[in-house]
């Protein structure tokens, strides 16, 4: 506000000096303009020889005088000095058109006097014309418009500061609210919206953006909070049952059965590495940006070192016929099919089907779906991984890829696991710049539908032919 008042103060007061200076100009030029114009009239008379006696002139603020080369005066109006010319003829420039300020106490007049000069006459007889006009008007009213600006110019800035004043204060009044209710949120940890103004301007998107912003935070918050419960209660199961194995093998002492104990602890402390393990790698992917690699891998020797890992059956290969590139970390790569197979081992009746081969169409951009909304279209080889169990339901099947997700039939201690294979495998498939989906493998088969999953990795061109 401050600053402002100060930019117009200074604007105003460089225009009233620019005004006063146009001012004083134009009015020297009037003065000028009518100086000359009686000097010309007379010059006329005397180059005829007919000047009259006295000069004639119009108003009591002019003095003409005509002199010649030496000085004297040969004519002049009837309030002129007969005797002393208004300018002495050194400081005029023969035959030359010129204007002087002199001393009104030289011609008559009070204050300073505009004097011409004007040639006139013959060549053997040279004379100059002198015209004097009081400049008394032309100071007048210069002063009365500086003393009108004087007066008028302070008001316009108190008025114009009043003005802003009430201006910046509603402007910022919404500012204000904004930070009431940004300091009411924070007492309430977070919770609630900022006011939203009903203007349409600037403060109404900003509010928008930052209620958008609260509203991302908070959902944020509910997850993390959520994660770290169900993080919480997963990790507090191994610990308890190592606990009580541990309870009961004390007091039982010479008739507890070791070989039982440690086989029993050996397992909670495998199911808790594998959940610690599960959780740094989700850290992890939550912190770093998506990054592909850059080097290839062939699909056929990684699907063969999945299966390799599991007995046959119940895990079958159906081996590509031809080699199979994609981009992409092939640790990651292994961990996806890894947790897929895992997933299908664990809840098939008899036999699970891995499969790739080549495809083409869009993968969903976000990792989530195979098919229409993807954000590329290329070529991508298809990847499945198909179980004869009782399937997953098509309302489930979304909801199956959110951290420690579990179904009713997979919530066995001994079976079923920490609910995370599925939401890594989507993480590392969106990193991977793939898609993947769930359907039914054997639609109304008695016994359950089965499931197969559908993973689509982009496409390389064999790097081993020219």
């Amino acid at each position: 506000m401050a600053v402002g008042v100060l930019g117009v103060s200074g604007g105003l007061a460089v225009g009233g000096l620019v005004l006063l200076a146009v001012l004083g100009w134009a009015l020297q030029r009037a003065v000028d303009t009518e100086a000359f114009r009686t000097a010309d009239a007379v010059a006329l008379l005397a180059a005829e020889e007919v000047l009259p006696d006295p000069l004639p002139v119009a108003g009591g603020q002019v003095r003409v005088q005509v002199i010649d080369a030496a000085g004297r005066v040969r004519a002049a109006s009837i309030d002129a000095d007969r005797l002393v010319p208004m300018v002495s003829p050194g400081s005029l420039d023969a035959g030359v058109r010129q204007r002087l300020t002199v001393s009104g106490e030289r011609v008559g007049l009070t204050g300073p006097v505009r004097v011409v000069a004007v040639p006139a006459g013959t060549a053997a007889d040279p004379r100059t014309v002198l015209v004097a006009r009081s400049l008394a008007d032309v100071r007048h009213s210069a002063h009365v418009v500086r003393t009108i600006l004087l007066v008028s110019f302070p008001l316009l800035v108190a008025v114009l500061a009043a003005v802003a004043w009430r201006v910046v204060g509603a402007t910022l009044r919404p500012v204000e609210a904004l930070r009431r209710g940004a300091e009411e949120i924070t007492g309430r940890d977070g919770g609630g919206r900022l006011p939203v103004p009903a203007s349409r301007d600037e403060i109404h998107r900003l509010a928008v953006t930052l209620n958008g912003m609260l509203g991302r935070l908070e959902s944020a918050r509910d997850r993390q909070r959520a994660f770290v419960a169900d993080a919480a209660h997963e990790l507090r199961s191994p610990l308890a049952n190592i606990r009580t194995e541990l309870e009961v093998a004390r007091r039982l002492a010479d008739r507890t059965d070791w070989t039982a104990v440690s086989a029993n602890l050996l397992a909670d402390t495998e199911r808790l590495g594998r959940l610690v393990d599960d959780l740094l790698l989700l850290a992890r992917l939550d912190e770093r940006p998506p990054a592909r690699a850059t080097g290839p891998v062939e699909l056929g020797a990684l699907l063969a070192a999945v299966a390799a890992r599991y007995p046959s059956p119940p895990v079958r290969l159906d081996a590509p016929a031809a080699p199979l590139w994609t981009e992409g970390d092939p640790d990651e790569l292994r961990r996806i099919l890894t947790n897929l197979v895992d997933n299908a081992v664990r809840h098939a009746h008899g036999e699970v089907v891995l499969a790739a081969g080549p495809g083409a169409g869009e993968a969903g951009g976000d990792g989530g779906t195979v098919g229409g909304g993807g954000s590329g279209v290329g070529a991508y080889h298809l990847v499945t991984v198909t179980d004869d169990g009782p399937g997953i339901p098509a309302g489930d099947r979304e909801r199956v890829f959110g951290r420690f997700t579990r179904l009713d039939d997979a919530r066995a201690r001994d079976d079923g696991g920490a609910g995370l294979g599925l939401a890594i495998v989507r993480e590392l498939v969106r990193r991977a710049g793939g898609g993947i989906e769930l359907t039914d493998a054997h639609p109304g088969r008695t016994g359950g539908p089965g499931l197969r999953v559908r993973l689509l990795l982009p496409a390389l061109p064999d790097p081993e032919r020219p």
